[in-house]
């Protein structure tokens, strides 16, 4: 077994969880790496003590030269606003750093390809783009029957994420409401790659998009109470001809009723398939029997593309999500993935980027815009 000395730019929310999962890593059954978090950078000196708790941490520091300078760490989680991306990553290409970089891989279109060109100048660094949601055994099962061919050919796919978050009024602004900071593109780079690494693993390259996007919430209170401008897209709405059958693609952070959902919906001429987090154990399948029109429910248990030793008759929920992420990147880096589903690429991740600029040019244009 290897182990992998880790490091995170970027202590908050989702450092945490990579904290979190490294700490359950003995769940999985068999993996190849053991990861071990020994370096944290954040500027906030309270989101750097919750890591004192981890006892295998030797460096906290507000400095990610530290980090990116350090010879004993080999892969970096880059989780940090969407306007540092940029320069942070390219930074520890520039380092020789393998890295998982949180989404949308840069603040826009520019940004994701001055980082894709750079690692392909230097293709030894090893780097993905995070996307857990598609981890949930459900979101495996949907997957394997729509990429088996199972389906036969396509009519029409549905894929949303979708969040209530935004619904208060009265919440606070921060950083992923402020274009300045999170981008133009607004809700679909928070949240868009959810909705994109599967249709683009499985080869639906969007041709052309047609968008309808929200700016609903326009103010929202600054630290003082005082009103702040609240310039990015809440909702969008992405109406994609996906090389021959329709593709609906959604990302919202006002959806009232949702949580945290994550769906997705696929027929074809030989059957269809259904699976959203709002019901973890249930795969809904379609099929013609005997002349019938039928949708079947299947339950799915605990285990995922990495067997774990939680009981398969349990339910699957975001940190195990997470922990299947991170065995899925770090196996790849390995060698070790096989068959199983791999990490966003930056390709694929500069590929989401060219259908969100279109997205904004039709949102301009009241018109269908193609993509790339």
């Amino acid at each position: 077994m290897t182990t992998v000395r880790v490091g995170i730019v970027g202590g908050g929310l989702m450092g945490r969880e990579l904290a979190a999962a490294i700490g359950r890593w003995p769940a999985l059954s068999d993996h190849p790496v053991a990861p071990r978090l020994e370096a944290v950078c954040d500027t906030s000196a309270d989101a750097l003590a919750w890591f004192e708790r981890i006892a295998t941490v030797r460096t906290l520091t507000d400095d990610r030269r530290r980090l990116l300078e350090d010879p004993q760490l080999d892969v970096l989680y880059l989780a940090v606003p969407h306007h540092l991306h940029e320069q942070l990553y390219l930074d520890a290409i520039a380092a020789g750093k393998d890295f998982l970089g949180e989404k949308p891989f840069g603040i826009g279109l520019a940004a994701a390809r001055r980082i894709v060109a750079a690692l392909r100048e230097r293709p030894r660094v090893f780097a993905r783009c995070s996307s857990e949601m598609p981890y949930f055994p459900g979101a495996q099962l949907a997957y394997e029957q729509i990429r088996s061919g199972a389906l036969g050919e396509p009519i029409e796919a549905g894929h949303a994420f979708l969040h209530s978050s935004d619904l208060d009024r009265a919440k606070p602004i921060n950083w992923k409401r402020q274009a300045r900071y999170c981008g133009e593109i607004g809700v679909m780079g928070d949240l868009g790659m959810h909705v994109m690494h599967l249709p683009l693993r499985l080869g639906w390259r969007p041709r052309s998009v047609y968008a309808v996007l929200q700016d609903i919430v326009t103010e929202r209170p600054g630290p003082g109470g005082e009103a702040v401008r609240c310039d990015t897209w809440d909702n969008a709405s992405l109406h994609v001809d996906a090389g021959g059958f329709p593709l609906a693609l959604e990302t919202k952070r006002i959806a009232p009723g949702e949580t945290n959902t994550w769906r997705l919906r696929a027929l074809g001429m030989e059957g269809g398939v259904e699976f959203s987090t709002a019901s973890p154990k249930a795969v809904h399948r379609f099929a013609v029997r005997d002349g019938r029109q039928v949708w079947e429910r299947l339950e799915t248990g605990s285990q995922s593309a990495f067997a774990t030793v939680t009981g398969p008759i349990f339910e699957f929920g975001f940190s195990d999500a997470i922990l299947q992420m991170w065995a899925a990147f770090l196996a790849e880096r390995e060698g070790a993935l096989g068959d199983r589903l791999g990490c966003v690429t930056p390709e694929e991740a500069l590929s989401a980027h060219e259908l969100w600029d279109a997205a904004l040019r039709s949102a301009r244009s009241g018109a269908a815009e193609a993509v790339g």
